[in-house]
C-alpha cells in the first residue's frame, strides 16, 4: 500500500522578493532568458498525476497545468473559488484535489478543466495538507484532521486531541498509524482504532533546548522511518514511529524546511536557501542548487525516474537527474487566471 502525502507550506514561508529569476540553460544548451519574479507566481503546491501531467498551485493566481513536463502551462481555474492554493493531490484514477487558503477543498475529475467545492462537514475552510491512502482522503485543516471515503459526500472529523489546531502536514505508516504535524503543538499520532490523538515530543528539541512545536512537513521512507521538517528548527528523524526523535540537520545551511522527499537515492530537503540531499542520515549534506536560480523553495515533489519538481517563490523548476541540475520551467505561469 502506498500513501501519498502532500503537505502545504506555511504562509510565513513565503519569500517573494523583487528582481529576476534566471532561466538556466536546458539540456540541449538552449539560450538562457530572464523572467521577472513578479511575472512568475509563488508556487505553493505541486502534484503529478498518472499521465505525468503536472499541476502547480500558486498563491494568488490559482492552478496551472502542464502536459509537457513544464515546457508550457495553461491556467485551469474554472469553478475554483479561491486562487490562493496551498496544497494539491492526485489520486491513482486521475482525480485532482486542491486545498485553498479560505474557501476549502475543490475536486476536479476532468484534468482540471472544472472544479467543484466539497466542503460539507468542515468547520473551517483553510486546507493545508492532503493525504490519499487506499481510497480515503485525509485533510489537514485549521480545525484538525478530517477524512472522506470514496463513496462519501460529507467529511468526518478524526476527533479528540486536535480540535482548533492548524494541521500543516500528514503522513501514514504501513500499520495505519496516522501522523499529523501541527502549527504550534508539534507532532501527533493516532493509531488504528484509537479514540484520540497522542502527542509525540521526546527528542523533538530545537537548538536552544526548547520543544519544537511548529512542524511544516512530515515524510516517511521505505523503512518506515519518519521525518519531521520544522519552520526554523531543521529536520528530525524517528526510527520508532515517532516515539523518539533526533536532529539530523546540524550541517544544513538553512533550518527553514519546506519539503522532504525520500527515495532510494537519499533524503532530499527543500529549504529557504535551496535544496540539499543526504545519504547518511544527516551526517553530511550535499547542495543540489545548480540551475536553481530561486533558492526560496516552497514545495518539492518527485514524479519518478529521477524527475523532481520544485515550486519556488518565482515559479517552477524541474530536475531530470535527481536534483543534480535544474531547469526553470516557468514559461506560461505568468498568464492571468481564467
Amino acid at each position: 500500500m502506498v500513501a501519498l502525502c502532500l503537505c502545504a507550506v506555511a504562509l510565513s514561508g513565503l519569500d517573494v522578493r523583487p528582481g529576476f529569476a534566471q532561466r538556466s540553460p536546458g539540456r540541449h544548451g538552449t539560450p538562457s532568458q530572464q523572467l521577472p519574479i513578479s511575472a512568475a507566481p509563488s508556487i505553493q503546491a505541486l502534484t503529478v498525476d498518472k499521465n505525468h501531467t503536472v499541476y502547480a498551485g500558486s498563491f494568488g493566481m490559482g492552478i496551472f497545468r502542464s502536459e509537457d513536463r513544464g515546457r508550457s502551462w495553461s491556467s485551469v481555474n474554472t469553478g475554483l473559488g479561491d486562487l490562493f492554493v496551498l496544497v494539491l493531490a492526485a489520486t491513482p484514477d486521475g482525480t485532482v484535489y486542491a486545498g485553498t487558503f479560505q474557501t476549502g477543498l475543490f475536486r476536479s475529475r476532468d484534468a482540471g478543466k472544472s472544479w467543484q467545492a466539497i466542503n460539507d462537514g468542515f468547520k473551517r475552510l483553510e486546507v493545508k495538507a492532503l493525504l490519499i491512502d487506499d481510497g480515503v482522503i485525509y485533510a489537514g485543516t485549521g480545525d484538525g484532521v478530517y477524512r472522506l471515503g470514496e463513496q462519501e459526500a460529507k467529511w468526518a472529523s478524526v476527533p479528540k486531541g486536535l480540535d482548533d489546531t492548524l494541521v500543516q502536514s500528514l503522513a501514514k505508516a504501513a500499520d495505519q498509524t496516522l501522523f499529523a504535524g501541527t502549527s504550534g503543538r508539534g507532532v501527533f499520532q493516532r493509531k488504528a482504532g484509537a479514540s484520540e490523538w497522542t502527542r509525540l515530543s521526546h527528542g523533538l528539541v530545537d537548538h536552544e533546548g526548547l520543544v519544537e512545536n511548529f512542524i511544516r512537513v512530515l515524510a516517511m521512507d521505505r523503512e518506515q522511518a519518519l521525518y519531521a521538517g520544522t519552520f526554523d528548527g531543521g529536520v528530525f528523524r524517528s526510527g520508532d514511529g515517532g516515539q523518539t526523535w533526533r536532529p539530523i540537520s546540524r550541517a544544513l545551511p538553512n533550518d527553514s524546511i519546506r519539503g522532504i522527499v525520500t527515495s532510494d537515492k537519499g533524503l532530499f530537503v527543500a529549504t529557504g536557501r535551496g535544496i540539499y540531499k543526504t545519504v547518511n542520515q544527516g551526517r553530511q549534506w550535499v547542495s543540489l542548487n545548480e540551475g536553481l536560480a530561486e533558492l526560496s523553495v516552497q514545495v518539492l515533489t518527485a514524479s519518478g525516474d529521477g524527475v523532481l519538481y520544485a515550486g519556488t517563490s518565482a515559479g517552477v523548476f524541474r530536475s531530470d537527474n535527481d536534483g543534480e541540475s535544474w531547469e526553470n520551467v516557468s514559461g506560461g505561469l505568468h498568464e492571468p487566471g481564467e
